[in-house]
């Protein structure tokens, strides 16, 4: 496959995601690799990190080998990305928190993090919610699409591969601390560039932002655990003029978060802020991955022209 294809193949996968959404989850090939991860992690798992390189290189080598069966890049764009089901997932948190229902949306925001919701807050809620969407932009939409251009529908899917991995073992718990060290590890280096990029779109779609957005993910968010998460959640917090980060609680395990952004504390409405923002973001790849195809096109038209 041509570069030209493989990134016009991207930008077709952000759009049919965007117009169509995930396959029902049935029928989603990500709820069948989980599955198949989750018995192959009953099989190899072992309180090392041995084990875990092994889990992680045949998860890994699946997804590749997926890649090498979907013969669109852009069908394998649209599966790897997520942008609407994020955009859906954070407007059930906003809705319920906007009249007042924070009990139902305490139960909303649990399917968009990891941490305990049943003592947040309207402000932690708001947070929770908004922090998820920042960190699953580049995850969910940024990422995916990226490798999609890179390296087609191998690399997209590679990638989901490597992502839905983590998602399963990379945490910080007792059982994983070991065994999911090389998917965090893999997850990590795989959004380095991703993250970065999705703050460069964020200070380009938010132009009157943009200083503030380059100045917190310069200044604030090396002090995140995370190398790519904080990255996302600074750019985010700056283009909304909101301060994110705090006491985060998981299970007994407690994490208290640098502060990102110098505005006031997240509510409500900034949920659907959020939202939209992840969305402009999604349509300025789009378009800068299209515009990139052109390029190529036109290079190589002139390059053949000239031979």
């Amino acid at each position: 496959m041509t570069p030209a294809r493989r990134l016009v193949g991207a930008a077709l996968g952000l759009g049919l995601d965007r117009l169509f959404g995930e396959p029902p989850t049935r029928w989603h090939p990500l709820v069948y690799f989980g599955r198949l991860m989750g018995a192959l992690e009953g099989r190899l798992y072992r309180d090392g990190r041995a084990a875990g390189v092994g889990y992680a290189g045949v998860g890994l080598a699946l997804g590749v080998f997926a890649g090498r069966l979907v013969t669109s890049n852009a069908l394998a764009t649209a599966l790897s990305v997520g942008g609407r089901s994020l955009s859906r997932a954070a407007r059930e948190v906003a809705i319920p928190l906007a009249v007042g229902d924070l009990e139902g949306a305490r139960t909303a925001v649990s399917a968009l993090v990891g941490r305990d919701p049943r003592d947040l807050d309207e402000a932690e809620v708001a947070r929770a919610a908004v922090e998820s969407v920042a960190e699953n932009t580049v995850d969910a939409i940024v990422a995916p699409a990226l490798f999609a251009a890179a390296f087609g529908a191998c690399g997209t899917l590679g990638y989901r591969a490597i992502n839905t991995m983590d998602a399963m073992v990379g945490h910080r718990s007792a059982r994983y601390r070991c065994f999911g060290t090389a998917a965090a590890r893999l997850d990590d280096v795989v959004n380095w560039v991703p993250a970065r990029v999705t703050a460069g779109l964020v200070a380009a779609v938010r132009p009157r932002a943009a200083w503030s957005v380059l100045r917190a993910v310069r200044d604030q968010a090396p002090a995140h655990p995370s190398p790519n998460s904080g990255v996302a959640e600074a750019a985010f917090a700056a283009a909304l003029g909101v301060t994110l980060g705090g006491r985060n609680v998981y299970g007994e395990r407690v994490e208290v978060r640098p502060p990102l952004g110098t505005g006031r504390p997240a509510r409500a409405g900034d949920i659907d802020a959020a939202r939209r923002l992840s969305r402009d973001v999604t349509i300025a790849l789009a378009l800068a991955l299209a515009a990139a195809a052109a390029l190529v096109t036109r290079r190589r038209s002139r390059e053949g022209s000239w031979v």
